[in-house]
């Protein structure tokens, strides 16, 4: 129903679905760990958010990182209010799919979380990760305080050095604040552990980001 070229440019405000008032709202708790979905969480946490390729792989290599208290993939950096994974998928909400974590300062570092996210995708290819096209597919960090954005960019230029010297091309990963966050349905939210066979969509390009 949509052409390749409508999903590889984000729309405008006036292109874009309108979306709705009311939320998708999360389980209750996480699939794999048991932990609580929403708030509170432990005083020593703060959160994080990426986009990385299709969301169920992103989530999966978080939420098996030491220090990760929670993990719930969903859709942001769009214009569309609470849209669907239909919607999304239209290239009409400029949404990108995303996993957003809770992670304990104490016991694993915002840096290490990057390290993490640049080894596990290919941030140069602009509107798409592998086969998957679209930008829902775009690689995306999204900071929640000056010191992330700061700890992003200084990682950025030193991830495109290594892929410089490895013959790739130029980053394409958006840096930008941290804005709404609208949870994927439930059957999204840790969809690999619950379909093991399930496709990833995600997968580094083998080159290290040396800290």
């Amino acid at each position: 129903m949509f052409g390749s070229e409508k999903k590889s440019n984000m729309p405008t405000k006036e292109q874009s679905l309108p979306g709705r008032t009311e939320a998708i709202r999360p389980p209750n708790h996480h699939f794999v760990n048991g932990h609580n979905m929403l708030p509170p969480y432990p005083e020593d946490t703060q959160y994080a958010m990426f986009g990385l390729g299709c969301f169920w792989g992103a989530e999966r290599r978080f939420w098996e990182t030491s220090g990760v208290y929670v993990t719930a993939v969903g859709y942001a950096a769009g214009l569309t209010p609470n849209p669907t994974y239909q919607e999304v998928c239209s290239g009409q909400t400029g949404h990108n799919e995303v996993v957003q974590l809770v992670f304990s300062t104490n016991e694993v570092s915002y840096i290490e979380l990057l390290k993490i996210f640049w080894e596990s995708h290919d941030p140069t290819q602009g509107m798409r990760q592998g086969n998957d096209r679209g930008t829902q597919y775009r690689s995306g960090i999204y900071f929640y305080s000056p010191d992330q954005a700061t700890q992003a960019e200084q990682s950025k230029k030193k991830f495109q050095q290594a892929l410089l010297n490895n013959g790739y091309g130029m980053i394409t990963t958006e840096i930008i604040p941290a804005t709404n966050f609208y949870y994927a349905e439930e059957y999204h939210q840790q969809y690999l552990a619950k379909n093991p066979t399930g496709y990833c969509g995600l997968g580094g390009i083998g080159v290290q980001y040396i800290k």
